[in-house]
């Protein structure tokens, strides 16, 4: 039976452990479907196909979703304050996803110049310039 979300609708996910689980269903899809690299090796410039890892996304997971029980998207803003509910397991799924990305990207296993950029990662370098005068200003008379 399915419980209803504002203005009536029926909500795809009953509960937050239901979400929880269809997070944790999202990893296993993922991460044991790499993305597949060609890659030419050796003095005869031989084609292998190279496994790399794939992150997790907050868009890959409603991907996901929508492909099992339909659109997540609104349980993430709480549209009409019909998912405060799921606010606290939403967000441990975007920590999850974050996590994910920035230690995935300090490994270099994921691009880190992309990860720093989607996690609003960012090094702060402050620049001081300080005129110093090269020689003595002689235009003034010592007192």
């Amino acid at each position: 039976m399915k419980t209803k979300a504002g203005k009536g609708r029926p909500k795809n996910v009953e509960t937050p452990e239901l979400m929880w689980k269809l997070f944790e269903d999202y990893i296993i899809h993922t991460k044991s479907n790499p993305f597949l690299v060609k890659d030419w090796v050796g003095k005869d410039g031989n084609e292998i196909k190279r496994e790399k890892e794939k992150p997790l996304t907050l868009q890959g997971f409603e991907n996901y979703c929508r492909r099992k029980v339909g659109e997540v998207g609104q349980y993430f803003v709480n549209q009409d304050k019909g998912y405060t509910d799921f606010l606290t397991i939403c967000h441990a799924i975007k920590m999850e996803i974050k996590q994910d990305q920035i230690e995935g990207g300090m490994a270099m296993i994921y691009n880190p110049s992309i990860t720093q950029r989607l996690n609003g990662l960012t090094e702060n370098i402050v620049q001081t310039n300080i005129e110093q005068p090269l020689y003595k200003d002689e235009t003034k008379k010592d007192e």
